[in-house]
């Protein structure tokens, strides 16, 4: 072998040293990194062994340190351990003084704890267990309980545990609700109403007081919709309420329908819909009240007959009086004028007997007139007459004062500012005119006094006419505001002013009344209602 292989062979060796070298550093590298993996997975595991067996040990306690009363018992309801918020709830302390959970179970539950308590132990859980218990204070609480078994190693129960929840409030406000609804229950039973609960167009529910309305029984009605028991003539305007309702356009409407009994008639009602929703204000049903004014109704189509009749009497009445007057007033003013000529014609012929006689004729004819007068007058007192203008009181009376005949003995006073009232002026004036006018020629002292006066009321205005006549006997108290009626000398009164004024007061829903005594005076009292 020359010396060239014997070269070629040391590199070759050189690099092989070289390689098993680096080899050798790269194996030792990845040992200890395996190693340190090795040392660093085991201190993870006895970590994670630790914090389980920490969380084991917290686990054990979690119970005792919630909220809501917790208790382990034995399988004989002897309790065993609970924590604070139990001792509170319950007033008793394990650690103290026995307790046996059985004994605080209210008596009407025994026999269903009983019956829960086997399918604990047959199941392992109970839920939503009810009950009443009497607590170490007496009181009476509600409670909820939730629990389960707790086992030995070899998997026998020895205990139970559960929490308990306070449903003391939650229970009596259940059983105040119930009440409410079995009272409310018995309200809408017993209503005059008819009232009806409805599901889109279907009757879910309906008193006794339209089940009697229409002659269903209430099986049949939970069979028939709105529709089926509506006169077709209302369908659609009821049915186009109804739409809107559902949209949420409308909350509630009132609609005058007709409804078809079960022999075939039909009555009228006013059916008031309301719209029942829910917290999110979907329409979940309709209350509907149905009030039967068919009656009513009959009355109402009567009484509009009747008024109707009594207007077209009234203005055949009004017209007729206008008639008659016409016809009377002719012959009257005939009569009157043949008088005048005779008297002119045949004074220097006729003895004072026959010039007395043409007289008495005059004033038999004047009487007349004034009857004919006052009997248009009463007939044209009527509500559609009336003017509501503002009337100043006092200027009425001062007009008065200055057209009637009023003999120099006697004074009409105003004794205090009269108001200005809301009235028709002519009515007004032919009210205190009539009375004033029979205050003065009923007055025969030497001197004669007209009080006039009034006062303010709440609703009404009150005035008072009085005088030192010869005053109005007891029995005539009330005659005298009768047509016709007077007292008295005839020739002084037609016996229609007083009636007059009694109708003029009627129209503005006032009152007049009097007191008198004979030979000393009278006073008459009259109200008139303030007009807005």
């Amino acid at each position: 072998m020359d010396s060239k292989e014997v070269l070629l062979l040391k590199k070759a060796l050189d690099r092989q040293k070289k390689a098993r070298a680096m080899a050798e550093k790269i194996l030792e590298e990845k040992s200890k990194e395996l190693y340190d993996t090795a040392h660093h997975l085991k201190e993870a595991n006895s970590r994670l062994e630790n914090l389980l067996s920490e969380k084991t040990s917290e686990l054990d306690g979690v119970f005792i340190n919630i909220i809501d009363p917790y208790v382990v018992m034995d399988l004989q309801f002897n309790v065993i351990n609970m924590n604070v918020s139990a001792k509170n709830f319950l007033g008793y302390d394990h650690t103290k003084e026995p307790i046996n959970l059985e004994n605080l179970v209210a008596k009407e539950y025994i026999q269903y704890t009983v019956e829960s308590f086997a399918s604990l132990l047959k199941v392992g859980t109970l839920k939503n267990y009810r009950a009443k218990i009497i607590v170490k204070d007496g009181s009476e609480k509600y409670v909820q309980i939730n629990s389960s078994l707790i086992y030995d190693q070899n998997g026998k129960p020895i205990a139970a545990q559960g929490i308990i929840r306070d449903t003391t409030q939650e229970t009596e406000i259940k059983h105040l609700l119930a009440e409410q609804k079995k009272q409310l229950d018995i309200i809408i039973e017993n209503s005059p109403l008819s009232i009806v609960l409805t599901v889109d167009g279907e009757i879910e529910k309906a008193n006794k007081t339209f089940i009697d309305l229409l002659g269903y029984s209430e099986a049949e009605l939970k069979k028939l919709s709105v529709k089926d028991i509506s006169s077709p003539e209302d369908i659609e305007t009821s049915a186009n309420l109804m739409a809107q309702m559902n949209k949420g356009e409308l909350d509630s409407f009132s609609v005058v329908k007709r409804y078809l009994r079960k022999n075939g008639t039909s009555l009228l009602a006013k059916t008031s819909v309301n719209a029942i929703k829910s917290e999110e204000g979907k329409l979940e049903y309709q209350v509907a009240m149905i009030e039967d004014i068919t009656d009513q109704r009959n009355l109402e189509i009567q009484k509009e007959r009747l008024l109707k009749e009594l207007e077209t009497s009234n203005q055949g009445l009004q017209e007729y009086a206008h008639i008659v007057s016409h016809d009377l007033k002719s012959p009257l003013r005939s009569l009157s004028a043949l008088a005048t000529w005779m008297t002119e014609d045949y004074k220097e012929v006729l003895d004072d007997n026959g010039l007395y006689n043409l007289s008495m004729m005059h004033e038999k004819i004047e009487a007349m007139d004034r009857l004919i007068d006052g009997v248009l007058k009463y007939s044209s007192i009527t509500s559609e007459t009336l003017e509501n203008k503002k009337v100043d009181i006092n200027e009425v009376v001062q007009h008065i004062r200055e057209i009637i005949f009023i003999p120099e003995h006697v004074n009409i006073v105003i004794m205090n500012t009269l108001p200005t009232i809301k009235a028709d002026r002519t009515q007004m004036h032919q009210l205190f005119q009539n009375l004033i006018s029979n205050a003065v020629v009923n007055i025969e002292k030497k001197e004669g006094l007209v009080e006039v006066s009034s006062k303010e009321k709440d609703q009404c205005w009150e005035f008072q006419i009085k005088d030192n006549g010869i005053g109005i006997a007891k029995e005539y108290h009330e005659k005298i505001f009768k047509i016709f009626q007077s007292i008295g000398d005839g020739e002084r009164s037609t016996g229609i002013g007083l009636s007059i004024v009694k109708k003029i007061i009627d129209l503005y829903q006032g009152k007049i009344w009097l007191n008198s005594t004979q030979g000393k005076g009278t006073t008459f009292h009259f109200t008139i209602k303030k007009q807005l």
